[in-house]
């Protein structure tokens, strides 16, 4: 498939292929909803918020009825789909905990050589809390982050040791950026080793190392991310 999807565009349509149908999936707040515009033909997966829902189906389309009190993780008001379900903070917590959510998609500050993730806060800036990402890496079955490669002054979001707090330690199943997919593969050791295995059209091999503040590990069959399909 020839696309020409660049930036954030791309990141979500490369993100949206790891999703199978029937699969259940915490979009975090921000990019990770973009998903949503980008699903492969004949998926259907289960949204879920980790403040009380499963089934959300996205924003009120104009004219459309909606109960104000259906919100996503973000507060903003959503609709629900047949067959979703609503509960309190308990149950929900529960069924993440429990290890009954599929994928979880955040975003980052940082990323380090281990797959540990710093979502949350940079110290001596305000932060309104962790909310729910840290039970969600924990529990999740694959997480994955999307985000750009680089912060807006160039300075990597792949690092080799992060020194931001924790949002969840060697987590992170896949980094998904405009210019590359990162694999986090566990060593003989039980380790997450970073894997280069995919590039953007738009780049190349020698761009992504130089822009990624970890030593990566190339793979010998690097494939290109809008040929995904």
């Amino acid at each position: 498939m020839q696309l020409e999807l660049t930036g954030k565009d791309l990141i979500a349509y490369r993100t949206a292929r790891f999703f199978k149908d029937g699969n259940v999936v915490n979009l975090g707040i921000g990019m990770p909803t973009k998903c949503l515009d980008y699903l492969p033909e004949g998926v259907d997966i289960w949204i879920d918020t980790e403040n009380g829902a499963v089934g959300l189906n996205g924003a009120p389309k104009p004219g459309e009825d909606f109960d104000p009190n259906v919100v996503d993780a973000g507060g903003r008001t959503s609709t629900l789909r047949v067959g979703s379900a609503c509960f309190d903070s308990f149950r929900s917590f529960g069924y993440i905990r429990g290890g009954h959510i599929d994928i979880t998609v955040l975003g980052a500050y940082e990323v380090d050589a281990r797959g540990c993730l710093a979502n949350w806060m940079i110290p001596g800036k305000a932060a309104a809390g962790m909310g729910g990402a840290m039970d969600l890496v924990t529990g999740s079955k694959t997480t994955i982050v999307m985000s750009t490669h680089t912060d807006k002054k160039g300075n990597p979001k792949l690092v080799h040791k992060t020194e931001l707090p924790w949002t969840g330690w060697r987590c992170v199943d896949y980094f998904v950026s405009e210019l590359a997919v990162i694999h986090f593969i566990k060593d003989e050791y039980n380790i997450p080793r970073p894997f280069l295995e995919e590039i953007s059209k738009k780049t190349t091999i020698n761009e992504v190392l130089e822009k990624t503040g970890a030593d990566m590990i190339v793979s010998k069959s690097i494939r290109f991310m809008e040929d995904i399909d």
